[in-house]
């Protein structure tokens, strides 16, 4: 054996990327639940409700056939059934109306994001973002070699980003694109239409790439999920998800859709990441959207368990949390708190805080650091994983341990 030898040099753009936040927050909170502490779970973006019964139950009944139906490849862009139930979905939803052959279904909505923006970005392109935006773009737009031009939104504009100030930061071969995420995470916001339009028009009028994150589309509380692609057809790309519906995270499942030009380029590209999407939660949710009825029926239960939750965050936080401020979410799973009133005199932010809360209180949520600038003093609280006594309680902790600094 030799020892002291220099491995051979790895690729340096690996320094840009970091680790998911929140999975740094798992393996502390698992840390602690190994020592015996029972850890509030306000941290995660994933779903508290499984799928329907009825897809379940069909599921489990195709395990026990003799065929490789559920365990072997599939077509690399996804089943041309399930693109077409997509297809199909998209416009029941009321959104757009596109081919299948415009769908790339995923492997998660990670991966349609890592696809989307490598297939779109060169070093030095400039990308008009919001701040705050969500996590998992901003080590991306790095990797890629892309700026990051930023547009603040504010809570008192309930985070709709200002399309004069996007305007003004747009500069002709050098922006190359705009990211959108509606329904927001982390703040919850629904893009206005009038917003959207005129979103719409900046890309349409300056060549540009819309890159919209609709992950959460589906659960929204209060007003209507405003689909871009209606407006810009040639300059949209979507990312999407069913970890939050039909509610598979873990079985990683996403799709794409956009013009025929970029999808076309895009297969390739994912093509090579993962080869072809998990078999077995293709045909799972294939059978999901094959009964239009039964999905919204269920859409609608998970979105009125979801409200409810929300409006007890809602209220604990007004009745715990002196200070608070936040806009109300009307969609995602998640509501934002600023506390700079209580924590920026005490020169603590989110990140110190959200530490301490989870080593002292056994709470467990997501700084506002890691969304941006803006957020330094906010906290992600989800209002989707625990139960709403538990959800108060998580609260409350929140409350005792700014009491004490």
């Amino acid at each position: 054996m030799h020892w002291g030898l220099v491995s051979p040099r790895l690729n340096e753009r690996l320094k840009l990327l970091r680790e998911s936040p929140t999975r740094r927050i798992d393996a502390l909170r698992e840390k602690l639940a190994r020592e015996g502490r029972d850890v509030i779970l306000l941290s995660a973006g994933q779903p508290s409700i499984p799928p329907p019964r009825w897809v379940r139950e069909w599921l489990a009944e195709r395990l026990l056939e003799e065929s490789m139906r559920l365990y072997g490849y599939t077509p690399s862009p996804g089943i041309a059934g399930l693109r077409e139930a997509i297809a199909e979905d998209i416009r029941l939803l009321g959104g757009p109306s596109i081919d299948a052959e415009q769908v790339i279904v995923t492997a998660g909505g990670q991966e349609a994001m890592f696809t989307v923006l490598a297939s779109i970005l060169e070093p030095g392109d400039e990308v008009v973002v919001t701040d705050p935006m969500y996590f998992g773009y901003w080590p991306l737009l790095s990797y890629f070699g892309a700026k990051p031009v930023v547009v603040e939104t504010s809570l008192e504009q309930d985070y709709q980003p200002d399309p004069n100030a996007v305007g003004e930061v747009v500069r002709k071969g050098r922006t190359k694109a705009i990211i959108v995420v509606t329904p927001d995470n982390p703040t919850g916001r629904i893009l206005d239409e009038k917003v959207g339009k005129a979103l719409a028009e900046i890309v349409v009028d300056n060549n540009l790439w819309l890159v919209v994150d609709e992950a959460y589309k589906t659960l929204i509380y209060e007003g209507e999920h405003v689909w871009l692609y209606k407006y810009a057809p040639e300059n949209t790309i979507s990312v999407n998800t069913f970890s939050k519906d039909p509610g598979i995270p873990g079985w990683r499942l996403g799709y794409i859709y956009g013009p025929p030009s970029a999808i076309e380029k895009m297969r390739l590209l994912s093509e090579e990441l993962v080869y072809c999407p998990p078999s077995i939660a293709q045909y799972m949710v294939m059978y999901y959207l094959s009964d239009p009825k039964k999905r919204l029926e269920h859409i609608e239960y998970v979105r009125s368990v979801y409200r409810r939750k929300r409006d007890t965050v809602l209220k604990a936080v007004d009745r715990y949390l002196a200070g608070a401020r936040y806009a109300k979410p009307r969609g995602s799973m998640f509501v934002l708190v600023d506390l700079r009133e209580r924590l920026e005199p005490a020169r603590l932010d989110s990140e110190v805080f959200a530490e301490k809360l989870l080593v002292e209180k056994s709470v467990a949520l997501v700084p506002g650091t890691y969304f941006g600038k803006t957020t330094r003093y906010a906290l992600r609280i989800s209002f989707v994983i625990e139960s709403e006594e538990r959800l108060r309680e998580g609260v409350r902790r929140i409350g005792e341990l700014l009491e004490s600094i």
